[in-house]
């Protein structure tokens, strides 16, 4: 540890994280591999189909490739990295690694919070204005729509960024799995009221503001659903919303116990272990969800692949 009246600018820090628990360490170094190439392998198959199915080329889907692109990027951000940590003696991370995890792991989290209420609208435009749809979410609003959410959820996941790392920190021994501004502000030796009060603006911005339009979005196209006269076609209209829905409960389920929860010594096993689900779990049940409860996605699947191993097989 360092002093606390020592100012001198940090060049690592140290990861210790489920340290106590060397037997929970070495389990989840078994699992964390498997589950990141199952995310791997799920995401990389709804994003190749996405681009050569021609049936799937759609709002829709293109937004699904954007969210498991994101999937894949955000994992790959936190996972090798916490892997490393587990089986290291020494469980440091530079200060400019720290600083990268930090950016990019809660930009693309940021950033799945705007999509997947850019993917609610998508799927009110849908379902309660049908006609209009491929005039309302063309190919250019949807690219915008797109560059919109990566960009805001980048910069405000940078400027919060900032401002903690340009503070000084009294210790350099960040006692979580990962580098998360809320880990790093306990080591910090100066008043964090700045900060505090930006995370709630953050928050404000990136998780009430989305999830607020989302509910707002659903109760709209579940009203819309009610009113149609067949049974066929409410179950149509609904089966094109419930795996979004799906992962939002799931996505922002997770994310409010997670960060909106009281916090306790008592607890902090649990809250590492669930943080831990939350980080791995959610994007590999992303593609699994789409494709199991989405037919457009296994026709696509057989299509895609059956098609190429039999012209290989030629």
């Amino acid at each position: 540890n360092m002093e606390k009246d020592n100012y001198t600018v940090l060049t690592e820090f140290f990861m210790v994280g489920l340290s106590n628990y060397p037997t929970l360490q070495m389990l989840l170094y078994v699992l964390c591999p498997l589950m990141y190439l199952v995310i791997l392998l799920g995401n990389s198959i709804l994003i190749i189909i996405s681009i050569l199915d021609p049936c799937l080329h759609n709002p829709m889907y293109f937004f699904l490739g954007n969210l498991s692109f994101l999937d894949i990027c955000y994992t790959s951000s936190t996972i090798p990295q916490m892997l490393v940590s587990f089986t290291s003696e020494r469980k440091s991370i530079t200060f400019i690694g720290c600083a990268l995890q930090l950016v990019i792991s809660l930009g693309l989290g940021s950033t799945e919070c705007l999509l997947l209420a850019v993917m609610a609208f998508d799927r009110y435009v849908a379902i309660c204005n049908p006609l209009r749809y491929t005039i309302i979410m063309n190919k250019r609003l949807c690219v915008q729509m797109a560059a919109w959410t990566w960009t805001l959820g980048f910069s405000v996941a940078l400027t919060q960024s900032v401002l903690v790392l340009i503070l000084p920190f009294c210790e350099n021994i960040i006692d979580h799995l990962l580098c998360e501004i809320p880990a790093l502000l306990k080591l910090v030796c100066v008043d964090i009221s700045l900060n505090v009060f930006i995370m709630i603006i953050a928050s404000i911005i990136l998780l009430i503001t989305p999830l607020l339009f989302i509910f707002f979005s659903y109760v709209f196209i579940i009203s819309t659903i009610l009113r149609i006269k067949s049974t066929e076609g409410r179950q149509k209209a609904f089966s094109t919303c419930s795996a979004h829905l799906t992962v939002v409960i799931l996505f922002y389920g997770s994310a409010l116990f997670m960060y909106m929860k009281p916090k306790s010594k008592d607890t902090k096993l649990f809250d590492e272990l669930f943080g831990l689900s939350y980080w791995v779990i959610t994007p590999m049940l992303n593609p699994i969800i789409y494709s199991l409860r989405n037919k457009e996605v296994k026709e696509g699947v057989k299509k895609v692949f059956i098609r190429n191993l039999y012209l290989r097989t030629m």
